[in-house]
């Protein structure tokens, strides 16, 4: 194992900060590479951190000794400590419908979709939802995710501002949309919702830990005017970070429905291309049903890939198929997506679950190494953010997930009968728990601690709670305050 090297300590910096226990990184793609090349292991570990970033990592016996002054340790026995998981692709406005009767995709969108956000124009409902939604994924161990909001600015001021309150590294933005929907949901005009788009670009993008994506829904939601008008937007603004995030070829109803509004191109990627929205931060959410001149576009231009099997299974969609994205010639950026509320859940753990099942009804598998690098590096990889998130090195950012081995008590006996920490960890997806989340850090901070009076924390008032004689109660406790 090659010792990731330490940075400095900053004097004048937050003082440190360590997490003790077993713990877990990937460095490389499994799918590519020999697993054994591509993670490190400690059975033992320590994480340095300061000032929202890692410091050191290694053994503990070994690095404690260079941190005479770290006193404050959280330390974690029967867990394993990983980097904070991602979601590529989820619809935070569409938590009030998770659950709701499937059908076929589109009838679900126009039925129950559709109705929830246009709901979202009222900031107050925006802002309780925001609230409840960043509560769920902070309980689930999930610190990044790329994020739907809908129509209104409302949706997406309300999204970024909870995000600040955490300090988590999100991306999000206004959904473009301006045809074949409710007028309730529609654009105004094509004109108006890109000025809207770069207004609120300019607002949050950078803003803190905040990045901002243009959104078209989907091709059919869009008239080729807001499509070029998106990618006229998009290519002003990729070199400064910004995102295009949309869907693409997640069921054959929808991939017809393209054919029959764009009868010039010869496939779903080759109509966002020809608007200028497939490129280096485009993130494209399902791919079920990918024709082979679609992959080499989306690897040629490297794209990122969201797999999304709790909403393809519960829709009844696609499936997606891991050796097709991951082949070996022309090899794309796949992270994991719980697309709520099509997906059934938050956690992205059981995403991986589902995407086992997938997988084996085409006699294929994925074990955990695979599983728990596309929930960690694998999805920082298809967002862009590698050298951000996604791994435990020096330099990254802090933002654990702190796993727990024994999270029930029929757990706890069937770890019993496993060997290594793979074997435990494909147990834990398998069994599709949703209480094996101990902790979430963000930035350095317990923002989420499943044991804790106040189970969720913003980060200003574990600041503050830090200091001397601080009060003990604040007004913005996110599991009291009412926004």
């Amino acid at each position: 194992m090659n010792k990731p090297t330490a940075l400095p300590v900053n004097p004048q910096g937050t003082p440190l900060k360590g997490v003790r226990g077993q713990m877990l990184s990937f460095k490389d793609d499994p799918f590519l590479r020999a697993e054994q090349e591509c993670y490190d292991y400690y059975t033992d570990g320590l994480i340095v951190m300061q000032d929202g970033h890692i410091l050191d990592v290694g053994d503990y016996d070994q690095t404690i000794k260079n941190y005479p002054q770290l006193k404050d340790i959280d330390v974690y026995k029967d867990a394993i400590i990983m980097p904070g998981f991602i979601d590529c692709h989820v619809h935070y406005v569409q938590s009030p419908m998770i659950g709701s009767f499937g059908d076929t995709l589109l009838n679900w969108l126009n039925q129950y979709t559709f109705p929830t956000e246009s709901k979202f124009k009222d900031k107050a409902f925006a802002d309780e939802v925001a609230h409840e939604f960043f509560k769920q994924l902070l309980e689930q161990g999930t610190t990044t995710a790329n994020v739907f909001a809908t129509t209104f600015e409302t949706s997406v001021d309300a999204f970024f501002e909870e995000s600040e309150r955490y300090d988590t590294r999100m991306i999000s933005g206004k959904v473009l949309q301006d045809r074949n929907l409710p007028d309730s949901l529609k654009d105004s005009s094509a004109e108006e919702s890109i000025l809207l788009a770069e207004k609120l670009l300019k607002k949050w993008h950078h803003r803190g830990r905040q990045l901002y994506a243009i959104i078209p829904r989907f091709a059919p939601t869009s008239t080729p005017e807001q499509l070029r008008l998106a990618g006229e937007l998009y290519q002003r603004y990729i070199d400064q970070g910004v995102y295009m995030h949309t869907h693409l070829d997640e069921v054959q109803s929808e991939i017809d429905w393209v054919t029959q509004l764009f009868p010039d191109q010869p496939n779903y990627t080759e109509v966002y291309r020809h608007f200028g929205l497939v490129d280096k931060r485009s993130i494209m959410a399902h791919c079920c049903i990918v024709r082979e001149e679609e992959w080499q576009t989306l690897h040629q231009c490297d794209c990122g890939v969201a797999h999304c099997p709790s909403s393809n299974l519960f829709l009844g969609d696609g499936e997606f198929k891991y050796w097709e994205a991951k082949e070996q010639s022309r090899p794309v950026r796949v992270g994991m997506g719980t697309d709520v509320g099509g997906g059934t859940n938050f956690s992205i753990p059981r995403q991986l679950n589902e995407a086992y099942k997938v997988a084996m009804l085409h006699m294929r598998n994925l074990d955990a190494v695979k599983s728990f690098y596309l929930a960690t590096r694998g999805g920082a990889e298809a967002l862009h953010l590698e050298n951000t998130i996604g791994s435990l090195a020096p330099g990254y950012e802090a933002d654990l997930a702190v796993v727990d081995l024994k999270p029930s008590e029929f757990a706890a006996w069937r770890m019993k009968f496993t060997g290594d920490i793979f074997e435990k960890l494909f147990v834990i997806m398998t069994l599709g728990l949703n209480t094996i989340n101990m902790a979430t850090y963000v930035a350095g901070r317990k923002v989420y601690d499943r044991n804790r009076d106040r189970k969720y924390m913003y980060a200003a008032d574990i600041d503050a709670a830090q200091q001397p004689h601080a009060p003990q109660e604040s007004t913005t406790d996110p599991k009291t305050s009412q926004k």
